[in-house]
């Protein structure tokens, strides 16, 4: 973790907050004009870096930490 700042990338960022009306991979894909791979991946990137088990856990984290 980085102290001072947030260790997520934006655009992991940008996938992190549009979990947050509980949307498909495919929907969030689909609406960030990315790949659900591309999701896929940036989630899997984010619960990493935040430690949590689901995606919902690590945008409580994240939100919790003012990192979105």
């Amino acid at each position: 973790m980085i102290l001072g700042g947030s260790p997520l990338t934006g655009r992991e960022r940008d996938v992190l907050a549009a979990t947050a009306d509980g949307g498909t991979v495919a929907q969030i894909a689909a609406r960030l004009f990315l790949s659900e791979g591309t999701v896929r991946n940036h989630l899997s990137s984010v619960i990493g870096k935040t430690g949590a088990r689901t995606r919902a856990d690590a945008l409580r984290i994240a939100t919790e930490r003012g990192w979105i």
